[in-house]
């Protein structure tokens, strides 16, 4: 028992005095950084699947695999 509490306590030691912790200004530009770069990340693949996709419902466009799947009928 003594072990789990010593581990407890310089755990809380280096927490508390050997951690640098973030700024909230560093921690805003994290996010937006993070935000940011997923909406990118999202629209790339919603393009991809979009254009490259199988999608046959879609009167609009049916993507290019539907076309090639079409030539192999």
């Amino acid at each position: 028992m003594d072990k789990v509490k010593l581990y407890v306590q310089e755990t809380m030691n280096e927490l508390l005095y050997k951690v640098t912790w973030p700024t909230w200004e560093e921690v805003q530009n994290s996010a937006m950084v993070v935000m940011i770069s997923s909406i990118i990340f999202s629209l790339i693949i919603f393009l991809m699947d979009f254009i490259f996709g199988a999608n046959p419902e879609n009167g609009f466009f049916q993507g290019i695999l539907y076309y090639i799947y079409q030539i192999f009928r």
